[in-house]
């Protein structure tokens, strides 16, 4: 039988914290954001005003309600955030526990036993890790059987997909909850177990490296590269372009993390452009949140060399 959730805590209000935030509030749940920084906390809580407000004009501007009933809207899912620098606010009142905190399994391991120890007992517990082991910190809380990954792609109120991932341990009825949950806020759930970088990046990580190892061989233009695989093969990327827009420092970590930890899968040997993005890195030309890498760029917008 499926679990009832009804108040959601997101701890980390960074870009994909406050986004998975509004995204509750908007679909009728209970959020309790929560980050330990409160510079961090004001941030996301001001973003997600901001980006309601915007959701709101474009709703009145495409003729689909009224300026009341868009700011009535909006007014409703802000009051179901409540913000808190308490972590124990989250773990005495969640029903869901959404960590979205620093990509750092030194940080995440610890912070998963505290979960396990404070939370409510039914409470079930995820982590929105792009890459990591999703058991690993299952087993760090003790109670693996309430664990699962919830990977949400960023923009999140944009895009989507949501990726479950469930390990040995993770009950029947806590995948059953999980995925009602990612319905409701009407988002496409699918399910995959706790392979390396779950479906997409599994798929995505090395194919972006394929690009940058042509790139850095001198085989095409960065140019020519992702409009190859735009025209050719559909993609709304090509992966030059992405690999900016993810992080080329992101990238880096994914590879070289996933080189260390499988080093006899040929599937994440060496990739010839390593030592391109980590040129890339060294001289802070990360993409799209520098406004300089393999483009250059203005905000989330690419214009070109």
């Amino acid at each position: 039988m499926a679990m009832k959730i009804e108040t959601v805590g997101i701890v980390g209000m960074g870009s994909m914290g406050h986004g998975v935030a509004q995204l509750c509030a908007e679909a009728g749940y209970n959020v309790v954001a929560c980050d330990l920084h409160e510079d961090n906390l004001s941030k996301g809580l001001g973003a997600i005003e901001k980006s309601l407000k915007q959701a709101a004009g474009r709703k009145v501007k495409r003729g689909k309600m009224d300026e009341a009933a868009a700011d009535e809207e909006m007014t409703n899912a802000l009051e179901r955030i409540t913000g808190s620098t308490d972590l124990g606010y989250v773990t005495e009142n969640a029903d869901l526990v959404i960590e979205a905190i620093v990509e750092d399994m030194n940080v995440k391991l610890p912070f998963f036993k505290e979960l396990g120890q404070s939370c409510k007992e039914d409470a079930i517990l995820a982590t929105n890790t792009s890459s990591f082991s999703v058991t690993e910190m299952a087993e760090a809380s003790g109670v693996p059987e309430r664990v699962v990954g919830l990977h949400y792609f960023n923009p999140v109120q944009v895009m989507k997909l949501v990726e479950i991932v469930h390990t040995d341990h993770t009950a029947p009825d806590v995948l059953e909850s999980v995925r009602e949950f990612v319905a409701k806020t009407g988002k496409t759930p699918v399910s995959c177990g706790d392979t390396a970088g779950f479906i997409v990046n599994r798929l995505l990580v090395p194919y972006i490296a394929q690009g940058v190892a042509m790139l850095a061989r001198g085989d095409a233009t960065a140019e020519d590269i992702d409009t190859a695989m735009m025209l050719g093969a559909g993609h709304p990327m090509g992966p030059i372009t992405l690999s900016d827009y993810v992080g080329n420092d992101i990238n880096l970590a994914v590879m070289k993390g996933w080189v260390r930890k499988y080093p006899s899968d040929p599937a994440f040997m060496n990739p010839q452009g390593i030592e391109l993005l980590e040129s890339m890195v060294e001289n802070n030309l990360l993409g799209r949140k520098t406004g300089q890498g393999f483009y250059r760029w203005e905000g989330n917008k690419c214009v070109g060399k």
